[in-house]
């Protein structure tokens, strides 16, 4: 018989909690998103509990909310992910490192490199988010006028990937001789320069770092618009979902996988783990009453600008009692705007309503004990609505602690999720195959 499936479980921990509330929480560290020590302590717990990977994403300017909102938001100062997942490399053995980089306002010799040494450093842990920024005021810090139209933006993504991971296959595995006898270091036939010229860039390379230790980082990928799924489908090895009914979500598995099966490439090779703010309490009603609490600690400052950035369009004009108007389309996030209608129309949420929901986390929720929270996720594994949970908690440490103690040990004893780690790269965790070079196939790796 076949192995029965296993959850893979990502940690989202820029913000450290995705929940508004969340930093003025009771016994919270409101200083968790900029703090090392924190960090380092929440790490390793994750690590602790078996997780598969700490994720953070990350923003090229401040959330583009009205002061009144970004003065009570704990996302308005971070560290920047690749300069603190190497720190926390140092710190951790197994647990894989995640981090965003976008293809709008970065350049892919710049990414590539960052990711090839993050990967080594980590001895094969590194994992690259590839996004194309939504937010237009990133433009205003890299020299743009304008923010690049959503097509733009993906279309320079698709090539941007193709880039990024050629430049990652410059040297064979094997390049690296290092014969101190006949004083040769490297063999310049295992060594590829790329000389790219494309529609929207052009690299020369070779890249001037080793290939990385999992021949390229993870992929990962967001994003539910068409354009989104199609350049997951063709490049990610982790999708991480939007949440929402199980019944959208195993249709967006099956979508993607599908997509990912008419494109020539094997559906089991990517992994899509849903979002999920996960609340647990002693009884159901205790973990509602923690949730209550967390969305009481929303100002509605907060929830009107949440619903701002969610639908590209300043909100506070809209009467708070009326019924969501018509939003035209923008170059902001579709998916996040489709999301928000929908949730408006299919509850009948006047404007405050939904502020409110989407000013504290607006996404899926499970909450519970870890019995019924266990249930939950078992039934959307067995049902083919993912391949894991990309978890986010209601406050740290707190919250996190009591998924690591309580729903990580009702998981093991189901036979759902992993005892030990089953190797040692981000990889090995997925079960995901290392790509071959695609300049030198079939060449040896380099000694272990």
């Amino acid at each position: 018989m076949p192995a029965p499936r296993r959850l893979h479980l990502g940690a989202f921990m820029r913000p450290v909690s995705i929940h508004t509330g969340a930093w003025r929480y009771p016994g919270a560290w409101p200083d968790a998103n900029f703090s090392f020590p924190r960090l380092k302590t929440l790490i390793q717990k994750l690590e602790a509990g078996k997780f598969d990977a700490f994720f953070m994403a990350d923003h090229l300017a401040l959330l583009n909310m009205p002061i009144e909102a970004l003065r009570r938001s704990h996302t308005v100062t971070s560290f920047d992910p690749l300069t603190l997942l190497p720190a926390l490399a140092a710190v951790t053995e197994r647990i894989g490192l995640i981090a965003t980089a976008s293809t709008t306002y970065n350049d892919p010799y710049h990414v590539a490199r960052k990711f090839a040494s993050l990967d080594h450093i980590s001895n094969g842990r590194a994992g690259w988010n590839v996004v194309t920024t939504a937010n237009p005021d990133a433009a205003l810090n890299f020299g743009h006028d304008e923010h690049m139209a959503h097509g733009e933006r993906y279309k320079r993504a698709r090539e941007f990937y193709d880039v990024v991971t050629g430049l990652w296959d410059s040297f064979a595995d094997d390049a690296f001789i290092r014969d101190a006898e006949s004083g040769i270091f490297w063999d310049p036939a295992k060594m590829h320069v790329l000389n790219h010229v494309g529609p929207e860039l052009k690299v020369r390379g070779p890249l001037n770092v080793a290939r990385p230790v999992q021949g390229w980082p993870l992929i990962v990928q967001a994003g539910a618009s068409d354009a989104g799924r199609q350049l997951a489908a063709e490049t990610a090895e982790m999708v991480f979902a939007a949440g929402g009914p199980i019944a959208d979500a195993r249709a967006f598995y099956d979508d993607v996988k599908a997509r990912a099966a008419a494109v020539g490439r094997n559906p089991d090779h990517i992994k899509i783990l849903p979002g999920a703010l996960v609340v647990v309490g002693d009884t159901v009603e205790a973990a509602k009453a923690k949730r209550a609490t967390l969305d009481g600690l929303v100002h509605y400052e907060s929830a009107i600008g949440s619903l701002s950035i969610a639908l590209g369009v300043d909100a506070r004009a809209f009467d708070p009692d009326g019924p969501l108007p018509d939003i035209p389309e923008t170059e902001h996030s579709k998916s996040g705007r489709e999301r928000a209608i929908a949730i408006a129309r299919r509850e009948n949420l006047t404007v405050r309503q939904l502020a409110q929901r989407l000013g504290g986390y607006g996404g899926a929720a499970i909450v519970g004990t870890p019995r019924t929270i266990a249930d939950e996720m078992q039934e959307w594994l067995e049902t083919g609505a993912c391949d894991g949970f990309n978890v986010m908690f209601p406050y740290v440490p707190g919250g996190l602690d009591e998924f690591v103690d309580q729903v990580v040990p009702e998981l093991q004893r189901r036979g759902i999720f992993r005892t030990e780690y089953e190797g040692t790269t981000l990889r090995e965790h997925l079960g995901l195959p290392r790509p071959e070079n695609r300049f030198f196939a079939g060449a040896a790796r380099a000694a272990e």
